[in-house]
């Protein structure tokens, strides 16, 4: 198993691609703390999945976009596990806004999206430093987006949130190497039920892959297995996992 005897935390764990990426390193022996905002109840389902395996979790509250609560998330990791050695940037929060249609940027809607995708990594982040550097390879990776090369999302401001989010994973990998590295996940689109997507939509999507399938939470879990392992000699990277739709362009 590769992660045994490490603990990683991934925010915003207990459904769509947190959850994902929860199992499949409870499956490769870390001890994961499931971290959750405000679905206690699916979070707890996602510990119970672990526990079903024979693995080790434990559900932890906080709102990672206020820097007390996302400190507090981090002692309570350690504390549960006794170190930490890998944390996933992985919650989000967006709304459906066309581009064109300005007005309906909120204040609410600009905050929120701001301080999920762009204030909590870093909150996250600079209180786990001091436990990563304890065992010399610690790792950080942050969820970023497709819409970081298409400046095509869900809003204007999603993407704006999503393209600082991959500025600011170059410039902790500069800063904290060489015991830290750090790297991003770029999806494309992957229906984990985060946006309400009508069927047509979804399946408009879902052709546009070069692979003949669309792409699934699991393919970014793998990726974020592979970051945390194996790309050891990899730091300020972002992997682009959307079926080649960017690379190559949409099917027709």
């Amino acid at each position: 198993m590769k992660f045994k005897d490490k603990v990683v935390l991934v925010t915003g764990g207990g459904t769509g691609l947190g959850r994902a990426m929860c199992l499949h390193f409870a499956r490769e022996g870390a001890a994961v703390i499931v971290n959750y905002s405000k679905s206690e109840e699916r979070a707890k389902e996602t510990v119970d999945r672990i526990d079903a395996m024979g693995g080790q979790a434990a559900a932890v509250q906080a709102d990672v976009s206020r820097d007390s609560q996302a400190r507090q998330l981090i002692e309570k990791a350690v504390a549960r596990f006794g170190r930490l050695d890998i944390l996933i940037n992985n919650a989000g929060w967006t709304r459906f806004i066309p581009h064109n249609e300005l007005e309906k940027l909120s204040e609410e809607v600009l905050e929120n999206t701001w301080s999920v995708i762009v204030k909590a990594p870093i909150y996250c982040t600079r209180a786990a430093v001091p436990h990563l550097k304890k065992n010399g390879a610690g790792s950080v990776i942050n969820i970023t987006s497709s819409a970081v090369y298409t400046a095509m999302g869900s809003s204007v401001i999603y993407c704006a949130a999503k393209a600082a989010l991959a500025s600011i994973t170059k410039s902790l990998a500069r800063s904290l190497a060489p015991e830290i590295r750090v790297n991003a996940i770029a999806p494309g689109f992957v229906d984990t039920g985060f946006v309400n997507w009508s069927p047509e939509v979804l399946a408009h999507l879902k052709r546009k892959t070069r692979l003949g399938r669309p792409v699934v939470a699991e393919d970014i879990a793998d990726a974020a297995v592979f970051l945390a392992a194996d790309a050891n000699a990899s730091t300020g990277q972002t992997i682009l996992v959307d079926g080649g739709v960017v690379a190559l362009g949409p099917n027709a």
